[in-house]
Formats: structure tokens, sequence, C-alpha cells
């Protein structure tokens, strides 16, 4: 017959288990100790590196990207906040506040021409013309991180992908997969109609003219009837091939 163990042989157990979680537990704060010491270094190493090359960080658009996915590799966001050690070192929070309030009011002046949604290479053309300084001063990644800051403001800033193009969209209208497959299709032209909608996703007329309304109404689209085959042409300013950024005017 097998014999149970004793009370002694479970309460020796029980002390074993007890020794290995605390051993498990010892190890795990070292580690976490060890890991935290070695941020605090490469914080405090980036810091200096921010210092040294302040300058290449506040004029060099590539450098400064590089420095920002340094920062995201250890947990710092300079943008987080306008004041502390990073506003101190490179004033660059002021460089992005600055550069989100002349996308808004870029993105506010342009909204009667495309209905709230630009082109970003319109945008930063726009953007140079504001500052008075050249495209490649200023770069995309530039403008993601200011327009990113934007959300806050809750009031449907954010970018969106068409295609290959990035479009930035500044009211707070909801586009779904139908809207964003007429938006696409409307880059080779600029227009499209309902029937090469029906045709390019094999929709029905009601679908077709149902997306083409609502981005008529939201003011993304206008109509030409004005050609012989009769057919209504559904133009879309924002994703034209060629937009034309100098016919809108630019306050500085």
């Amino acid at each position: 017959m097998r014999r149970r163990p004793g009370i002694a042989g479970l309460q020796n157990a029980a002390a074993t288990r007890d020794q290995f979680r605390l051993v498990g537990e010892n190890v795990a704060k070292v580690r976490t100790d060890v890991m935290k010491e070695q941020l605090a270094t490469f914080r405090s190493q980036l810091e200096e590196f921010a210092r040294k090359h302040k300058s290449d960080i506040r004029k060099n658009p590539v450098f400064r990207q590089q420095f920002h996915e340094m920062c995201a590799k250890v947990g710092v966001d300079p943008l987080a906040s306008n004041k502390g050690v990073w506003a101190e070192l490179l004033g660059i929070g002021d460089f992005y506040y600055e550069l989100g309030v002349q996308i808004v009011d870029i993105c506010i002046g342009t909204r009667s021409h495309n209905g709230g949604l630009i082109d970003l290479l319109d945008l930063r053309k726009l953007l140079g013309q504001k500052r008075k300084t050249t495209l490649e001063s200023l770069s995309e990644d530039d403008c993601l991180r200011a327009i990113s800051k934007l959300k806050v403001l809750g009031s449907g800033f954010e970018v969106i992908s068409v295609g290959r193009r990035k479009l930035v969209r500044s009211v707070p209208t909801e586009l779904n997969k139908d809207h964003s497959g007429i938006l696409g299709l409307a880059q080779a032209d600029g227009y499209v109609t309902v029937e090469q909608v029906e045709k390019e996703f094999s929709w029905s007329t009601g679908r077709a003219i149902d997306a083409l309304e609502t981005l008529l109404k939201e003011g993304l689209a206008m109509i030409d009837d004005g050609h012989r085959d009769g057919k209504r042409r559904y133009w879309f300013p924002c994703v034209t091939v060629s937009s034309d950024t100098a016919a809108v005017e630019v306050k500085s």
C-alpha cells in the first residue's frame, strides 16, 4: 500500500515552493532595476546628445526625425509637454506647436476649396509659403507629428491613406471603405462618374450614388454636368493629380 505524504512532508514542499517563488521575485527585481538603470543612463546620454546637436535637430528635418526615433526607443516624448527638460534643451515643443497652429490655419483656409481634405504634399507646400522656407526644410514626418498633437482638439484632424497618397482630414467626417475606394479611383483623372464606380467595384447603381452623394454633401466633391455625353462627373479637388496650391492665398 502506497504511503501518503505526512504533514511534515507537505510543509517542506510548501517551504520549497515559497523559496523558489522568492528567488524568482528577487531575480525579476534585479533585472527590472538593471533595466531601469540602463534606461536612466541612456536618457542621460540622450540629453547630452541633444545639447551637443541642438542646432542640427532644430534645422535639419532628417536629423530631427532620427532624433525622435531614438527618443521613442527609450520611451521619451519631447513633445509630451512644452515644459521641462526637453523644452529647455531644444525648444522643440515650440516648433511643433507653432507648426500645428499653422496647419489648422491652412486647413480652415482651404476648406471651401477641398471640403476639409487636403493632400499632405499640398499642405507642406502651403506651409512653406507661410513660413517662407523650402519644401525640404519641413519634412512629412514633421507634419505628421504636429497633426498627431491636433487630435486633442477633437475636431477631426487626422491623416488618412488613399492609395499611395496621404490626405489630411480637418473635418469630423467618417469615411468608410466605399468613400475611400472612390477617392482612390478619382486619383487617375480627378473625377469619377457613377458608371465608373459601378464598373470598378461591381456595385449597384444605388450604392454608387449613395456614396457619391455623401461625399458631395460633405463638401469633398463638386458636380460637373456640362459634358456632351450627359454623364455627371464628380470632381474631387483634394485628390486632383496636380493640385494648384499656388491658387490658394496663404496669409503670413
